[in-house]
């Protein structure tokens, strides 16, 4: 795991000072070592910071050259079936010098070509530097892993190309971008190749590229989607299904605790923290490393069940109680935040993760489940509205859904009855938690929006060409929730949050293995029935977990938010709002306070244009 920065001059020489200066912005990334490498032209410049997992010498280190010197690469991530490779490319005459994931990573790219992407079972981030040979040009090769767990900002214009690995590493305009504002308050994040700031974009995830360096053309495409469902497996048979799956988080899991560093679990005590954590003690030699928050009195409180879960495994567990917590967290993860999310839960993440690097450096998180094996409640609750609205012609719920859309933020069943705008399944798109439409058009000045025009629905619309490609309406929710909150705010938020700490966080459900059989093999009724979600979990968890946990809970590391908000009443709040663009209408913002101060639900958009004016004042900094 590490923090990657590079430069391509297209007209003269990378400076070598600007290069340690933007990659040293990363050393929260990488606190164990650090490196630069330039191309014979002093046109290509590469640069790495480096945490250390995978053979700890100085072997692993960074940027790592071929044999031939012809290749150079920096790499944030793991390659977590480097071992299998290696094999398979010492019989194809390759012999190596270090033991690190890194150098089969390398070697693998001079085997396959751009092939060797579809080889790799890794979160991943890379740049490589290709001199070529004879005619050739030289040219940067550029990908990230299928999922997104690890990201890649870059610039790229007719001077030259910026990457790394966070947007604080590059040298960019501050000047919003009005898409990325307009789909950050939509959404809570900013998605797929957009960014907060003019001029940035984002390598989405399972894309690679080429950049000529000597034409300065950028071409870029994916190289991995989701398979279609295939079926294939009778759905009143589950034994077969349990099998694989129970297979194939057990074999994900043991791949993933494979390190040179303390490896750990982050045990929230729901169902998706659980089976990993029963998965690790099935195929560990030794007791587990757990962690998890407290929150003493609080309703949110879920030490208990994962102290069940430790116990029945017998793990070495490890408890942070918060006793006064408030939103004062927020003031030492503050210097982290450059893109702003507006996910409040990146606060217990941020806590547990600490607390989880006081005793290893790679812990093991359960994101991926639920949009795998239909986790969330929008699933449930959207098939019951089928059940109960599925006779009203959508002439009239239509139109009730569009004047809820009137009421002030934060009113009491607003967003539920706006959500049915385009029916009970597409709740997920118009139910947003944070602005929609008509909040945006209330927050935003009218300069921008006119000149967002019709473009002002584009993060609407970004979710349902998600959502098209279903081949039914649960495959479609989950879908739609893979290809967008997934890697655009839970993995960011992740990858924020541990590496603020440099621990790394990997995901076993993540496997492309287990994501390709939930999407192509696994049957929609055993993801979601009736009012029962995640079945086929639920079933795994019968055999591997107590017998008297409560799976039908879905919790996670949570925190009172709008309690916490209340607390630092409305001249509090508003100060935490310094910051924010011009082109946001403080009196709109105003009222929002004043809504949750009266009992009404802003607390997430009030996180939202805190999480926003903090970006802000960073990106100033």
């Amino acid at each position: 795991m590490c923090g990657i920065y590079g430069n391509v001059s297209f007209h003269g020489a990378v400076d070598p000072e600007r290069l340690v200066r933007q990659r040293d912005r990363l050393r929260h990334r990488g606190p164990d070592d650090s490196g630069t490498w330039f191309s014979t032209d002093q046109r290509v410049g590469l640069a790495q910071r480096r945490l250390a997992i995978i053979d700890l010498t100085a072997g692993g280190h960074q940027p790592f050259l071929s044999q031939d010197e012809r290749c150079a690469i920096v790499f944030n991530g793991e390659i977590y079936n480097y071992l299998s490779l290696r094999e398979e490319l010492q019989d194809l005459g390759h012999r190596f010098r270090s033991d690190s994931d890194t150098e089969v990573l390398l070697a693998s790219y001079l085997a396959w070509g751009e092939g060797c992407l579809l080889r790799l079972n890794g979160m991943f981030s890379f740049v490589i530097y290709d001199g070529r040979s004879g005619s050739e040009a030289a040219r940067l090769f550029l990908a990230r892993d299928r999922a997104g767990e690890k990201p890649l900002y870059y610039r790229h214009d007719r001077h030259g190309f910026e990457f790394g690995s966070e947007l604080k590493s590059l040298d960019h305009s501050r000047e919003i971008d009005p898409q990325g504002l307009n789909f950050y308050l939509s959404l809570g994040y900013v998605p797929s190749d957009l960014c907060l700031f003019r001029g940035v974009h984002k390598l989405p995830p399972a894309h690679c590229g080429w950049l000529t360096i000597s034409s300065g053309e950028l071409s870029l495409r994916p190289y991995w989607q989701l398979p279609s469902y295939q079926g294939g497996i009778a759905p009143e048979d589950p034994s077969t299904l349990l099998e694989q799956a129970g297979r194939l988080l057990e074999d994900s899991v043991r791949l993933r605790l494979m390190a040179d560093v303390p490896v750990g679990v982050l045990l929230s005590g729901g169902l998706d923290s659980s089976l990993i954590t029963a998965a690790a003690a099935r195929v560990s030699s030794g007791p587990v490393e757990t962690f998890t928050i407290a929150l003493p009195g609080s309703s949110l409180d879920e030490a208990q069940h994962a102290q069940k879960v430790a116990s029945h495994f017998g793990t070495r567990h490890h408890v942070l109680p918060l006793e006064r917590p408030s939103l004062s967290l927020l003031d030492g993860l503050a210097p982290f935040i450059d893109e702003p999310i507006a996910d409040s839960s990146i606060l217990p993440a941020w806590l547990v993760f600490g607390l989880a690097r006081q005793q290893v450096t790679v812990a093991l998180g359960g994101d991926g489940g639920d949009e795998l094996f239909g986790g969330y409640t929008d699933y449930t609750t959207s098939m019951a509205d089928a059940q109960r609205w599925g006779w009203v012609p959508s002439a009239v719920l239509s139109p009730l859904a569009q004047l809820a859309s009137y009421l002030p933020a934060g009113v009491r069943g607003r967003n539920r009855l706006a959500s049915l705008r385009h029916g009970p399944y597409q709740q997920l798109i118009w139910g947003r938690p944070y602005f929609d439409c008509r909040l945006r058009q209330r927050l935003l000045n009218p300069a921008l929006l006119r000149e967002l025009g019709a473009d002002l629905e584009a993060p609407e619309r970004f979710l349902l060409a998600r959502f098209a490609a279903g081949s039914g309406p649960l495959d479609s929710m989950t879908r739609t929730h893979f290809g967008s909150i997934l890697p655009d705010d839970f993995l960011v938020k992740v990858d924020r949050a541990s590496m603020a700490h440099s621990l790394e966080v990997r995901a076993p459900f993540l496997d492309h293995r287990l994501i390709e059989f939930a999407f192509g093999q696994l049957p929609a009724d055993w993801k979601v029935k009736g009012g029962e979600s995640r079945r086929l979990q639920r079933r795994l968890g019968q055999q591997w977990l107590p017998a008297d946990l409560d799976t039908q809970r879905k919790q996670g590391f949570s925190i009172p938010l709008n309690e916490w908000l209340r607390q630092e009443g409305e001249s509090g709040l508003f100060a935490k709002m310094e910051g924010l663009p011009d082109i946001i209408d403080l009196d709109a913002v105003k009222g929002l306070i004043r809504g949750q101060m009266a009992g009404r639900a802003n607390g997430g958009r009030l996180f939202a244009l805190m999480m926003l004016a903090l970006a802000m004042r960073n990106a100033a900094s």
